[in-house]
């Protein structure tokens, strides 16, 4: 259906509305209405992608940007894109995405003594890197650091809907400071619709949200005009939410849930710490209990050292905590467990439809090599150094 839906655009030829077509801010606005946020289609802003969004955001409001560490990777970059530096935060265990709140206000408040222009402060719920969701304690206390400090807070909320298990309840900054936030969302992750590029944003019936509204589409006519007519009409589609796109979202949340479990399983059978993956398909594992050994064995001392040797001696690829805004010599890593459902479609679509995907072939030999990865690196004998002969 949604690939009906795209080609009945066809005929979209035309330039159309900067802020998106009048049936996809509809369509979207329902979809907040039905999660708790009242919303006028007139404050949606669609775009193509959630990414050049998120960036033309930064551009209207403008100053520095507070970001949690770890986060997403292109916050940092799209701040320095737009002229900014981003102010880096740590974030709580298990809360992540959410910078911590008390970390928060004394950062904003040092940066701003020292000169500095900060405007806004970005949050992911749930999260990339970390897969973890923010408690409702941590994320109404930050709304409340906003408010103090006269924060905007950009919520990026793109993962919404891919959490495991559905009793486990998504709280939005803008439930408890909806006059200052903004959010963000598509279909490139609970759709697997990157290619398609459509993102949403929903701007807050405010001063502040009016502001911010006029200013992006000022930007949004200068970069893209509009966003590609035929996919805003697939989007419109699948933001009402029928019947086989919530059972494709559901399934995909079952899969991701089942798979990200069972690598974690994988790494702390071998000693590797990670906090239980909540959304998503992402964890966020810690090879810190092992530092003295990697420095020992394989000469790793830092995140990048790590990741390098995992991938040219083992094939593994994943990615250093210092992308993702952690010190160099954080030796936790990022896991994307979604490239392990399968090669093809046919692979894909199996996988989504098992009792137990896991136990496919194709993922469970991606599975037993994690294993096997993790037991050759601990294994492995440190280096012995060779005493020079005597002339």
């Amino acid at each position: 259906m949604m690939r009906d839906a795209l080609s009945t655009g066809g005929d979209q030829n035309g330039y159309g509305p900067v802020a998106g077509i009048r049936e996809l801010r509809e369509a979207a606005a329902g979809y907040w209405e039905r999660r708790g946020l009242p919303t006028d289609p007139d404050l949606v802003v669609a775009g193509p992608g959630s990414k050049p969004l998120l960036y033309a955001l930064l551009l209207a409001i403008g100053g520095d940007v507070a970001i949690a560490a770890p986060s997403w990777v292109s916050y940092a970059a799209q701040s320095h894109l737009s002229g900014g530096q981003p102010l880096f935060v740590p974030t709580a265990p298990a809360q992540g995405g959410v910078p911590e709140p008390d970390a928060l206000a004394q950062a904003v408040t040092e940066a701003r003594a020292a000169g500095r222009d900060i405007r806004a402060v970005i949050t992911t719920c749930p999260d990339n890197p970390t897969g973890t969701v923010a408690s409702r304690g941590t994320v109404r206390r930050l709304t409340e650091v906003a408010q103090e400090l006269d924060l905007v807070i950009i919520s990026d909320e793109i993962y919404r809907d891919l959490v495991h298990d559905p009793t486990t309840v998504v709280h939005s900054p803008a439930e408890f400071a909806p006059e200052r936030t903004v959010i963000t969302t598509g279909l490139s992750k609970n759709l697997a619709l990157g290619g398609w590029r459509i993102g949403v944003a929903r701007l807050p019936d405010s001063d502040t949200g009016r502001h911010i509204h006029a200013a992006l589409l000022g930007i949004a006519s200068e970069i893209w005009s509009s966003p590609s007519g035929p996919v805003q009409r697939a989007a419109a589609y699948a933001f009402q939410e029928p019947a086989e796109i919530v059972d494709l979202v559901a399934r995909s949340r079952r899969l991701h849930g089942l798979v990200a479990r069972a690598v974690a399983e994988r790494f702390r059978a071998a000693g590797v710490p990670v906090i239980a993956p909540q959304a998503a398909f992402y964890l966020y594992p810690d090879f810190g209990v092992w530092r003295e050994w990697l420095g020992e064995a394989h000469g790793v001392t830092t995140g990048p050292e790590l990741t390098r040797m995992l991938l040219d001696r083992y094939g593994m690829g994943v990615l250093p905590a210092v992308e993702f805004g952690e010190s160099t010599h954080a030796l936790r890593v990022r896991v994307a467990t979604s490239l392990l459902y399968g090669e093809s479609e046919a692979q894909r679509y199996s996988a989504l439809a098992a009792e137990d995907p896991t136990a496919l072939p194709w993922i469970r030999a991606h599975l037993d090599r994690i294993s096997e990865v993790l037991d050759e690196v601990r294994q492995e004998q440190p280096a012995v150094a060779v005493p020079a002969m005597a002339s």
